[in-house]
């Protein structure tokens, strides 16, 4: 993974000349030092630094860690309990993957530091039931710290999911991790007073409880200084898609997408013309070329129309079809719907419908404003964010890329080498067929 220029790396220290999957080797760059200094101090300071150093969310709201802690419950009689979203469903995300594989012992001293700073014993990390490797390491590197005694009084469970993204949505995975079907509460009561078994939760996603470690090595005045104001520190971005270097590349917060494409990722790919850049992973609005020099931190990718979400960059270039990437899209986002809730459930099956007959040349004119208004039927009536991430990037394809979707109302799809043209959906990887047995 690249390193941010002139800047200490807040994920990844040392992966170049060490194995920090090994206890060992993890602790001779200095690993579990910030968690003997974070025991020495009282929960309250702990927390002062982590608010202090203004730590927002890096898995997709950006909410502040500190001051969602502050939210807790207290004296409730009831335990507190730290739950670690590792359940990385979001296509083009993948940067929770390489902290969990290359670093597992940096997300596991960020566990024991915020629990300390929270007064948790019990720390459960849900993780993407595909990542069998991830899994395998982070479960070795736990066995070395209990071994260790570095776990304190502290009990942490590695919980593995079963392929949902819904799962992702932090109440789905509580009712996930109780034994039950992953589908989203209501709201409120919210977690940190009424979350697993009851209990107040504080839930975070990995990436943002692996850079507790540097705050409390550097100090909240030190990791302020790094990025922006609004949001310090740096974020593993995740890049892929029409690009020449897909990858993960560690960089301070507020880079712009232009630096990131370019200069890290090395262009688009086959030196093709850039058409959109999607910049949180596939559930947020795009942006165009023109918007390229928007900073890549929470404010100015809001003021640019888009959210940071899961910092996945998608590249996309000039031969892909924009009303094919809105189909499968939309065809992800029904497939993963779990149902609960009716705009969500209705509104995604609508969607799939209106594109597919637009894609398949069927469509006319008044199919355009029907889309549109089955978006605005949809847009915040879920009962969770997954009817709005089926509708941002449907609607915002339709309002900046119509030519693309009026194309095919007369005279088809003009996109014949499309590079997604026959990727399969996972609703159609998973459609039932018939085989014919002859006896």
């Amino acid at each position: 993974m690249a390193q941010p220029r002139a800047l200490p790396s807040l994920f990844l220290a040392g992966t170049e000349d060490h194995d920090l999957q090994r206890l060992s080797e993890y602790q001779a760059v200095g690993g579990y030092a910030a968690l003997e200094t974070a025991r020495a101090m009282t929960p309250q300071a702990v927390m002062d630094e982590i608010t202090g150093a203004t730590l927002r969310g890096r898995g997709g709201a950006g909410f502040p860690m500190g001051r969602k802690a502050s939210l807790l419950a207290k004296g409730t009689g009831k335990p507190t309990y730290l739950v670690v979203n590792a359940d990385e469903s979001e296509p083009g995300a993948f940067k929770d993957r390489d902290v969990m594989g290359l670093t597992p012992h940096r997300l596991l001293e960020g566990c024991l530091i915020t629990a300390h700073g929270i007064e948790s014993s019990d720390v459960f990390i849900y993780i993407r039931g595909e990542y069998l490797h991830e899994f395998e390491v982070l479960d070795a590197a736990l066995t070395e710290a209990r071994a260790a005694r570095l776990l304190g009084d502290v009990s942490v469970v590695i919980h593995r999911g079963a392929g949902a993204y819904i799962c992702g949505e932090e109440t789905g995975l509580l009712e996930s991790l109780e034994g039950a079907r992953g589908q989203p509460r209501p709201r409120p009561p919210f977690p940190p007073v009424n979350g697993l078994y009851g209990a107040p939760t504080q839930i975070n996603n990995v990436s943002t409880i692996a850079l507790v470690p540097k705050i409390i090595e550097l100090g909240a005045e030190e990791f302020a200084k790094i990025g922006v104001p609004s949001a310090p520190g740096t974020a593993v971005f995740s890049l892929s898609g029409n690009i020449a270097r897909p990858g993960n590349y560690e960089r301070p917060l507020g880079t712009t997408l232009r630096e990131l494409i370019y200069d890290v990722g090395g262009g688009v790919a086959d030196g093709r013309e850039l058409k959109a850049i999607i910049p949180g992973g596939s559930s947020v609005p795009v942006l165009t070329p023109a918007e390229i020099d928007t900073p890549m931190d929470y404010d100015s990718i809001g003021a640019a129309g888009s959210f940071f979400g899961s910092a996945a960059i998608i590249v996309i270039d000039d031969r892909v079809c924009m009303v094919q990437l809105a189909l499968r899209a939309a065809q992800f986002y029904m497939h993963e719907s779990c149902g609960k809730c009716t705009p969500c459930r209705e509104g995604t099956r609508w969607l799939v419908q209106i594109l597919s007959k637009i894609e398949e040349g069927r469509g006319e004119p008044r199919d355009l404003d029907l889309l549109d208004d089955v978006c605005d039927r949809m847009l915040g009536r879920s009962l969770c964010a997954l009817g709005d991430f089926a509708v941002y990037p449907v609607s915002s394809y339709l309002q900046k890329y119509r030519s693309d979707f009026e194309a095919h109302l007369f005279g088809g799809c003009p996109f014949s080498d499309s590079p997604i043209e026959g990727i399969l959906a996972p609703v159609d990887q998973h459609a039932p067929h018939t085989e014919v047995v002859h006896v």
